[in-house]
């Protein structure tokens, strides 16, 4: 799933590649992806006509405020991708117009496609078909549940070393699942907490309230460093990740610990593991990232 630096990406994309664009048009062949409104006759009749006036990020999510007082919300999910370029139908799919990076693998699950005013197109990649698609009226945006309930940014200026203690002091669980909470910190996933988790030397299962100050502020200081080197390379394009330009993202190579199990941890050597929390896939270094009690883990899993 694209994570705050992947999203942060196509933000600063779109907003050089469609921002005062108007939709003329729209085209779906998987109607359930539009959530609100239901009926993708209303959605279209709402939209086109519509002129896109700002283009931001709320953690994972990607809005579009447009004129008539609408904010278009998309939420990648899983395997969803903002894509911008021209494509035509053929044979009832749809095939980049010239050769480029639209023509990889990854881009060609075209299910939602904007026509816009300039002859170019925005479009939604989505192998899975998981993404979400929401056009609220502005006035009912602040109180829009998906955004009312996330966390803080992460990256704001306002987000200092206290108001991350506290947020995560107040939920006694593994660390590794409080991080990727939307609602404690705001565009942490899968990937980005086990890099951070590795950047701070602390293993992905150690409960919250056995963190002592020092183990706090090495996350915190963790937390900026390892968005910030995402947002510079472009997001992490391992799976379905690509930018609106159809490129991947670069973020690969400063990738330490994430789907890297069995090779060896660039800081200490030692073997890297993975083990599920949560029913999502943690990978860490047993031996340098410590446990519960403040040793190394390495005899911790058979």
């Amino acid at each position: 799933m694209p994570e705050l630096p992947e999203v942060e990406t196509t933000v600063r994309s779109l907003q050089k590649k469609v921002l005062n664009r108007t939709f003329l048009d729209v085209w779906t062949d998987a109607p359930k992806l539009i959530k609100i409104p239901k009926n993708f006759t209303e959605f279209k009749k709402v939209v086109i006509g519509t002129k896109i006036k700002k283009i931001w990020r709320r953690g994972k999510n990607i809005l579009f405020e447009l004129s008539g007082d609408k904010i278009l919300l998309v939420h990648q999910k899983m395997t969803g991708h903002l894509l911008v370029g021209k494509w035509v139908s053929k044979n009832g799919k749809w095939e980049p117009i010239e050769k480029g990076p639209l023509n990889d693998p990854m881009n060609r699950f075209l299910h939602l496609v904007f026509f816009l005013d300039n002859r170019e197109m925005l479009s939604l990649s989505d192998l899975r078909k998981f993404a979400k698609i929401v056009l609220i009226s502005k006035k009912d945006f602040g109180n829009f549940n998906d955004i009312k309930k996330i966390g803080p940014e992460p990256l704001d200026k306002n987000f200092s070393f206290k108001i991350f203690k506290e947020r995560i002091l107040k939920h006694n669980g593994k660390i590794k699942q409080v991080l990727m909470d939307q609602e404690i910190v705001a565009g942490i996933g899968n990937i980005y907490s086990d890099e951070i988790l590795w950047e701070s030397k602390i293993a992905p299962f150690k409960l919250t309230h056995d963190l002592n100050e020092k183990d706090l502020n090495k996350i915190f200081i963790a937390i900026k460093k390892i968005l910030k080197k995402g947002i510079s390379a472009k997001g992490e394009s391992f799976s379905d990740y690509r930018m609106p330009d159809g490129r991947r993202g670069g973020f690969d190579k400063f990738r330490m610990v994430y789907k890297r199990k069995g090779e060896k941890c660039p800081r200490c050597g030692g073997i890297i593991k993975r083990e599920k929390i949560g029913g999502r896939s943690a990978h860490f270094c047993p031996a340098c990232q410590t446990n519960n009690n403040g040793k190394n883990v390495k005899n911790t899993f058979k």
